[in-house]
């Protein structure tokens, strides 16, 4: 996501008024100590003052600096959703009408080919309603934790995700269980987990681009259990690492340009990584070499302990 001109206008504006004032307010305060560096009460009161200034001059800056960013992010969420919402309508629609306008010259191959495509866009449209929903709801949300085979519900998602987007089996591949493995129980809420490792598996698919190549291991490191979702696609500078997790953020540059979503996937995995006692992390060599997104959380205690 970059900044519109008028927005980074607005952040040099807040960052140069800032520090104008800062400086205007140490030079006056300076020039008001030399003149008065005989009379130590006014000058412990000047520097008190001059702290004081240029602590809320600062505060001020930043918080001004920081509402812009976040109307800038509020800006961009709803242009995201508008297109994710609008697009498969507009589709839905238009093929709506194609049938009833020339149902009779359309053959069943062609009415069924309309059909499917309606179908994608249909789930595509659930699936924004319910990234919205959720981010809503996610913090809020009771859990009903129950013992869960972490390995098979990862099993099942990267099924489904295949099966939505048509993907080959070859292209998303779930590694196979270690000796003694080859069940990774896990105590969670079933929808919240579930959601969670759908949503890294979308994420490596839309930034892997044309060239869909993702390893998905399940593995346990003594008490925690780790889902590990490996790509190949754009990567990350050490400074996105750190940011995409954040709630609206979208990856800016050319290699992530049209990349559809609406900056939610990764704020879900976080949330729900955090409610579930676990957390969510990346790790990336750097732009164009791939990134890793793994989910932790404890392994459940075996049963009657």
């Amino acid at each position: 996501m970059s900044a519109a001109p008028g927005r980074r206008g607005a952040n040099a504006f807040f960052v140069t008024f800032g520090v104008g004032l800062a400086v205007l307010a140490a030079a006056l305060n300076i020039g008001w100590v030399v003149l008065t560096w005989s009379e130590v009460v006014p000058l412990l009161l000047g520097v008190t003052l001059f702290a004081a200034i240029i602590t809320g001059l600062i505060l001020n800056t930043m918080f001004l600096v920081r509402e812009v960013r976040r109307n800038e992010q509020h800006d961009a969420f709803v242009n995201a959703v508008t297109h994710e919402l609008k697009t498969p309508l507009t589709s839905i629609r238009l093929h709506l009408e194609t049938l009833l306008a020339r149902s009779e010259q359309l053959d069943e191959a062609k009415r069924r080919e309309f059909y499917d495509v309606m179908l994608e866009d249909s789930a595509r449209l659930q699936h924004t309603i319910d990234q919205v929903l959720r981010t809503g709801q996610i913090a809020r949300a009771p859990l009903h934790k129950a013992r869960l085979d972490l390995r098979a519900l990862v099993a099942q998602s990267v099924a489904l995700i295949r099966t939505r987007l048509h993907l080959p089996v070859e292209v998303m591949r779930l590694s196979p269980a270690a000796p003694g493995e080859e069940a990774v129980d896990v105590l969670a809420d079933e929808v919240e987990l579930a959601s969670a490792v759908m949503n890294l598996l979308d994420n490596a698919v839309k930034y892997s681009g044309d060239h869909v190549d993702v390893d998905v291991t399940v593995t346990r490191e003594g008490a925690r259990a780790r889902v590990a979702v490996a790509d190949r696609g754009a990567g990350l500078s050490p400074s996105e690492v750190k940011r995409v997790f954040r709630r609206f953020y979208r990856v800016p540059g050319p290699s992530t340009r049209g990349v559809k979503g609406t900056g939610l996937g990764l704020y879900i995995v976080q949330t729900a990584a955090r409610r579930l006692g676990g957390r969510a992390y990346v790790t990336s060599a750097g732009p164009g070499r791939g990134s890793t997104f793994y989910l932790e959380m404890p392994v459940a205690r075996p049963s009657g302990v």
